[in-house]
């Protein structure tokens, strides 16, 4: 058999990095187009940190792509233009609230803006680390019980004496140097990675099925015991940290990564109603949980609420929003930060508020499009965890803000203010694009097949 007589199948894949860059292009482009606006708006001149604002987000944007084209050319190529555009998005808003607090009078602390793009540079140099730490994600899997045991740690830093700080009501905090840390924006990754590297091991056992009811496979009660820790460790959070938020975060991240990896939908209802029992117990039990509740139901008693405000910018602004810089966001306690979708909705309508949750749903999206493509389960596990987390964190933000649950002090993934969540989201989108270049990397080139055994193949055919 000669050489010129075998055909060799193999489909290349393309690495698409002109077209991430090309949509970092756009992804700036709007975020400095939006900065301007709000400039002209209010102060009816062009911004003189203009310059400044563009040229750094550029710069980072540029940074980052060029990581990726040598470091991992294979990664997703929409993941980071979406996380560039929202965080351009959110600096944007952030310098429109820095306008409107100055015009009350409400200078403290004033201007944020620049704050968040310092913080959008620590965020860009994680993402760096991580890329060129972690060559292969499933080096982790080594790590599982110590990511484990950092998560669980980094959730109680808080509670402890001398170093918990409670900032703005909510004691998730910590205080180091002078400078305040929200521990628990990372424990959410570390944790993801323990949840994967746990499952991987243990789920074979917790796929077996126990007594059947309605028509579903209940696990065996003796395999109770994870989600019955993850349930307690949940409704810790809840109770010591009144942090509903990253109580529910933490849970439906472990539920869901339980459903993926059993298939059982028996987990998703014994989940659930666990969950559901125990916020009921905090309820009436806790008194804050009991207030949090009792303000969610009916925001309009409370003068000055944040919700009760924050609806009524959102209605104000109805289907296209009052333009950029036409609004009054800063009215609303924590437009900047908690209330920052709302800030979005009053200023851009429903349509932008739409199209803002469009582009977390292509993170999303392609986050388990990055899952789906792995294959090893343990890349997969981590891949839906950190997609689910911004799934979750979406829903919680924008069903508080807009009355559908109660209002959580989870951040906004890279619009609201605050450096340790944006930093932490921006290592998780590293993660993602790691695992991502995995996935999409050709496989080893597949074995000459001749001329012949093709003609052999049609054949039988």
């Amino acid at each position: 058999m000669s050489i010129a007589s075998t055909s060799v199948i193999q489909i290349i894949p393309r690495t698409r990095r002109g077209v991430e860059l090309l949509l970092l292009v756009i992804a700036v482009g709007v975020s400095v187009a939006a900065y301007v606006n709000i400039g002209v708006t209010v102060q009816n001149e062009v911004p003189a940190s203009t310059g400044y604002y563009a040229a750094g987000i550029s710069l980072l944007a540029v940074i980052a792509h060029l990581a990726l084209r040598f470091r991992a050319p294979y990664a997703d190529p929409v993941i980071l233009p979406c996380a560039v555009l929202l965080n351009g998005l959110g600096v944007a808003m952030i310098h429109r609230v820095d306008l409107g607090l100055t015009a009350i009078g409400r200078t403290k602390g004033v201007p944020f803006a620049p704050q968040q793009i310092t913080w959008t540079a620590v965020g860009v140099v994680l993402f760096l680390a991580v890329i060129i730490v972690v060559r292969d994600h499933r080096r982790l899997q080594a790590f599982t019980y110590s990511l484990g045991l950092a998560g669980i740690v980094l959730l109680i830093l808080p509670l402890v004496p001398g170093l918990g700080a409670n900032v703005n009501g909510a004691p998730i905090w910590i205080r180091v140097a002078g400078m305040s840390f929200q521990p628990g924006e990372f424990a959410k990754v570390c944790l993801v990675i323990f949840f994967a590297g746990y499952l991987v091991v243990k789920r074979d056992v917790l796929t077996l099925a126990g007594r059947r009811f309605l028509g579903l496979d209940l696990p065996r009660a003796r395999d109770l015991g994870p989600i019955l820790v993850a349930w307690l460790v949940s409704l810790g959070v809840l109770v010591f940290e009144s942090d509903l938020g990253s109580s529910l975060l933490f849970f439906g991240l472990f539920l869901f990564l339980l459903y993926v990896s059993t298939e059982r939908a028996g987990w998703l209802i014994i989940g659930g109603l666990l969950f559901i029992g125990g916020a009921y117990f905090a309820y009436l039990s806790f008194g804050h949980v009991h207030r949090r509740v009792t303000d969610w139901l009916d925001p309009w008693a409370i003068d000055g609420g944040q919700v009760k405000l924050g609806l009524m910018g959102q209605a104000w602004g109805g289907i296209l929003g009052r333009g950029l810089g036409q609004g009054h966001p800063e009215a609303t306690l924590y437009a900047n930060s908690d209330m920052i979708i709302s800030s979005m909705a009053e200023e851009l309508g429903l349509t932008g508020l739409i199209a803002i949750i469009l582009i977390y749903t292509l993170i999303i999206e392609r986050g388990l499009r990055t899952a789906l493509g792995c294959r090893d389960i343990f890349g997969k596990l981590i891949a839906t965890g950190l997609a689910m987390s911004f799934a979750l964190q979406v829903f919680v933000i924008v069903g508080g803000v807009t009355g559908l649950i109660p209002l959580t002090g989870l951040a906004t993934p890279f619009m609201a203010l605050g450096g340790t969540s944006l930093v932490a989201n921006w290592a998780i989108i590293a993660l993602l694009l790691r695992i991502s270049d995995q996935a999409r990397r050709p496989q080893t080139p597949a074995a000459p097949v001749s001329d012949e055994t093709i003609a052999m193949a049609v054949q039988k055919a």
